[in-house]
């Protein structure tokens, strides 16, 4: 029986799928065509029963799934650094707002989203969801850097550098949603900013949009005790109290921070079905709560990572995301045994996928599903001797030592070199950037 033809055949030292069993195997390699995985096998079988375009050798690495950051800001990127050691609300205001109003234009989009989706291939990730102006760039760029994305457009009540009011962006979101309709990278979704910015009119227009079109919904929600305390002061009752009254807990809403939740708000979670989205690093550096994890994971919610915008976390590497969430959990939870990192790396693997609504297609390394992956070399001292590799990837800065990324079989990083995008010219766009954003600092 003659070997049928693929494009590509990975043989790893160890190989990760997360899924249908998170767990760890070895002498195992993958085949892919088409830009699908076809088949996982002990990798003898594989080499009589496959004969590949191109087969890669990786006896020092771990292959495992794309990582999916299910939150973030790319475009912030270029004002990382720039408002430092401050409180959310007086971060916005203050520094992140007025600066915002005077450098947002499609250019710095376009520059510090590039810049982003080097961060993250470099890293891992594969998958990005994205909410910030000008969304039609963000979603040109990553079918240029062939990354996949979830542009969640953005709508708040008042003007922004991209829109006049929510009824304006709602009206620019539908059209950007029919240009990507069915495309095989790009998923637009609906990004109300949070509670307090949009109006029970928008939210109640959100929801009945995106049942139409069947789309996700992604919010900022609870993400400081200042926004409960003030919603109640207000209205008398809280922001998911809000999203329940409209209808829009559910399954399709992703829920990101969540910071501040009582007892009440996790049951009512598992009960809708809503996904979280945790942001540790932004939350800690901006001093706005702790995410309760292990409480949400036992009642069933689906979690996922995020990095949040490189201005509030300083990083995009969303291993080292994993790595802080384990460990708040423990620490929080009094528990050594929280989050545990076969689940940390589900949150940054399917978690996201699922969060998403991209589970039947990334998030695992499953016959069928997209060749999204990501190798790590496991072979530097920090990570030696592997005994567990979950947890070297977890707890051991691997997001330094990726050295191949594909999406969709596409070679996007390769041997630790960046294939669509170019450093040289990502550096000199930053440096122009920062020598504008200086002479403007507030």
């Amino acid at each position: 029986m003659r070997p049928e033809p693929c494009d590509l055949l990975i043989e790893p030292r160890w190989l990760l799928p997360v899924a249908p069993e998170n767990t760890v195997l070895t002498n195992t390699g993958l085949v892919v065509r088409d830009g699908r995985i076809i088949a996982l096998g002990p990798v003898a079988e594989l080499r009589r029963a496959w004969s590949p375009a191109t087969a890669i050798s990786l006896p020092r690495h771990a292959l495992l799934p794309g990582l999916v950051n299910a939150h973030g800001h790319a475009a912030m990127s270029l004002l990382r650094g720039v408002a430092e050691d401050a409180p959310l609300e007086t971060w916005l205001q203050q520094h992140i707002w007025p600066l915002e109003g005077r450098l947002v234009d499609a250019d710095f989009v376009r520059d510090g989203t590039r810049l982003a989706a080097a961060e993250m291939l470099r890293s891992g990730t594969t998958c990005f969801s994205d909410m910030y102006f000008f969304p039609e760039t963000v979603a040109a760029l990553a079918r240029e850097t062939g990354m996949r994305c979830q542009v969640a457009f953005p709508i708040i009540e008042f003007a922004n550098a991209w829109s006049k009011n929510a009824t304006d962006a709602l009206h620019r979101g539908m059209s950007l949603h029919d240009n990507y309709r069915g495309d095989p990278l790009v998923r637009i979704a609906f990004g109300p900013h949070a509670p307090y910015t949009v109006s029970d009119t928008t939210l109640e227009q959100v929801l009945m949009f995106a049942e139409e079109l069947d789309s996700p919904v992604q919010i900022h929600l609870h993400e400081t005790a200042t926004e409960v305390a003030e919603a109640l002061a207000k209205d008398g009752f809280t922001g998911i109290d809000r999203l329940e009254r409209i209808g829009l807990l559910g399954p399709r809403l992703q829920a990101v921070h969540c910071t501040q939740l009582t007892d009440r708000d996790v049951e009512r979670f598992a009960h809708y079905g809503v996904h979280v989205v945790h942001c540790p690093y932004s939350n800690l550096k901006l001093a706005s709560g702790l995410c309760p994890t292990p409480a949400l994971a036992q009642a069933g919610v689906n979690l996922a990572l995020g990095t949040d915008g490189a201005a509030s976390s300083n990083a995009l590497d969303l291993f080292e995301a994993a790595r802080l969430a384990s460990l708040l959990a423990k620490v929080s939870s009094g528990d050594a045994a929280a989050l545990p990192e076969r689940q940390a790396l589900h949150m940054a693997t399917l978690g996201g996928a699922r969060a998403l609504g991209l589970d039947d297609t990334i998030g695992s390394l499953e016959p069928g599903k997209s060749a999204d992956l990501v190798a790590v070399d496991l072979s530097a001292p920090r990570f030696l001797p592997v005994h567990h590799p979950i947890s070297q990837l977890v707890h051991t800065q691997a997001g330094s030592a990726v050295t191949h990324v594909w999406v969709h079989g596409r070679a996007l990083v390769a041997d630790g070199a960046l294939c669509t995008l170019d450093e040289a010219e990502l550096r000199d766009r930053a440096t122009h950037w920062q020598q504008r954003i200086e002479s403007i600092a507030l």
